[in-house]
């Protein structure tokens, strides 16, 4: 019987990062590399979300790194599938313009750095420091780990210690999880369509002299999709259901303030799951 335990995925982490020419460190030195570029592009040009312009795509790179079978190559496959979906939808809300550094900035950016989250950060030095850290470091660290399932789906067909553990052949759990990650990607794809006509629609109205939020069916939400098993790859998207709920909280503050009427919006419609026991009761009822 083949020992489990001998497989160290933790082990298999640290020798391809140390040691290994292989995806860890070609991984690792181009996420270093990126990082650093978008600290100087957003400290020269002042638009602070150049992490933005690379969050669907750097991912896609980093998942073909990894390649070396027929799961790894299905996992590139379906992560440059949602790369695509995400890449456009950027797209078409003007992320991308010419000069490459150029295009929308996340609002939230400015509240941010003018004081409105932590008042330290109105401070030049200090905003500074966190662009550094946060908003070009951390994040581009989290653009990687959450591709860490495909390092470890490399590991697992590459170690001599794991390779005994591991099914070569795609099987009915492999179909399973394509069909659920597709299935996400359909769902976020009909959840882009709907915010995009919600704010084109909002837009609307603010030009006709309506400055009021437009309030409908919709609920503004973050649909992320989450692949992973349980080991060390899980970081990645632990960590990215924190950061969405930070921004979520964060972003419900500022539209409160924007629009008064929120405020009774926010109290019938949940942030990131709909009550569908509440919904039911409503349709019910009419």
């Amino acid at each position: 019987m083949a020992d489990v335990d001998a497989c160290d995925l933790w082990g298999g982490l640290g020798l391809g990062i140390s040691y290994d020419d292989g995806p860890y460190r070609l991984a690792i030195i181009t996420c270093g590399a990126v990082a650093l570029l978008c600290f100087v592009v957003s400290s020269i040009s002042k638009n602070y979300s150049q992490v933005d312009k690379i969050w669907s795509i750097i991912p896609v790179v980093y998942a073909w790194f990894p390649v070396c079978d027929s799961r790894t190559l299905l996992m590139a496959c379906l992560v440059t599938i949602w790369g695509i979906r995400l890449t456009w939808n950027f797209n078409r809300r003007g992320g991308y313009k010419w000069p490459l550094w150029d295009g929308d900035e996340d609002y939230r950016w400015e509240v941010i750095r003018t004081g409105g989250l932590i008042k330290v950060l109105a401070n030049p030095l200090a905003w500074t420091l966190f662009n550094f850290g946060f908003v070009s470091i951390y994040q581009n660290l989290l653009l990687l780990l959450i591709v860490a399932p495909s390092f470890v789906a490399y590991t697992m067909a590459t170690s001599a210690n794991c390779i005994i553990t591991y099914a070569r052949d795609l099987n009915i759990l492999d179909v399973i999880a394509t069909l659920t990650f597709l299935a996400c990607v359909l769902i976020e794809s009909v959840a882009d369509n709907q915010q995009f006509a919600f704010q084109t629609e909002k837009y609307r109205l603010r030009n006709a002299g309506n400055p009021e939020l437009l309030v409908g069916d919709y609920a503004d939400a973050a649909q992320k999709e989450v692949a992973s098993i349980w080991n060390w790859s899980a970081i990645g998207s632990v960590l990215l259901v924190l950061l969405f709920q930070g921004s979520g909280w964060f972003t419900e503050k500022i539209t409160m303030a924007k629009y008064p009427s929120y405020k009774d919006y926010v109290k019938r419609v949940p942030l990131y799951i709909p009550n569908m026991l509440d919904n039911w009761l409503k349709l019910k009822q009419e």
